[in-house]
């Protein structure tokens, strides 16, 4: 077990189970273009790298010219389905409280005002100094000058620091930040993906991060 003074989270497929919600939201914009509808584990693939990505990879290069209304339909329906069937993963709650004195954002690339709205929904807000999303106006996962002024205002160390995710992006932040990374392999990315990225920690359940930090 480590001492840890800064914990720094992904959100999609890391504290909440979103992929469900995403999914449909999408869906109705593809429906609504005339485009294919996709299976929830074409969505899951798609999801990590933000909403355009999500829609670029959704649309294909065929119908690129629809990008923008795409865009437009997946965030309408999405800002009022969001938290329809999204919960928060097995012993999250727990998981928060156990750490309320130890410093935590959140730096995801979903966009901040769904993130905001899902946190509050779920009621775990309160639980971080920062919630950062994609247009939040700074750097981007997995962009090493993300968690630099949050380690220069804290005061922090870099190996008291860990980064816990599900997807490629959340390891490499750690990795190009020099912090400690430790990947959630039941999350949204393949396992065996996140494996390979060799992670300094790894956990099936968030409770288990109680278990490896403190």
């Amino acid at each position: 077990m480590i001492d840890v003074d800064f914990m720094v989270f992904d959100f999609d497929g890391t504290l909440v189970q979103t992929a469900q919600d995403i999914a449909a939201a999408l869906n109705h914009a593809l429906t609504a273009l005339g485009a294919p509808r996709l299976d929830d584990e074409a969505v899951r693939r798609y999801v990590g790298d933000g909403l355009h990505k999500l829609i670029e990879r959704a649309l294909g290069p065929e119908r690129e010219t629809l990008h923008a209304r795409a865009l437009d339909l997946f965030m309408e329906y999405y800002d009022e389905h969001l938290l329809d069937t999204t919960v928060l993963y097995p012993g999250v709650m727990e998981m928060l409280e156990h750490f309320r004195d130890t410093r935590k954002i959140i730096v995801t690339n979903k966009m901040e005002s769904f993130t905001l709205k899902i946190a509050r929904g779920l009621a775990i807000d309160g639980f971080f100094d920062a919630i950062i999303g994609r247009d939040s106006g700074g750097p981007v996962k997995p962009d090493q000058r993300l968690l630099q002024p949050f380690l220069q205002r804290f005061a922090l160390s870099k190996d008291r620091t860990v980064v816990i995710g599900d997807g490629v992006n959340d390891l490499l932040l750690a990795k190009n930040t020099g912090v400690l990374s430790c990947a959630f392999l039941a999350g949204l990315t393949d396992r065996m993906v996140l494996l390979s990225l060799r992670p300094d920690y790894c956990c099936e359940d968030m409770g288990d991060v109680r278990a490896l930090f403190r």
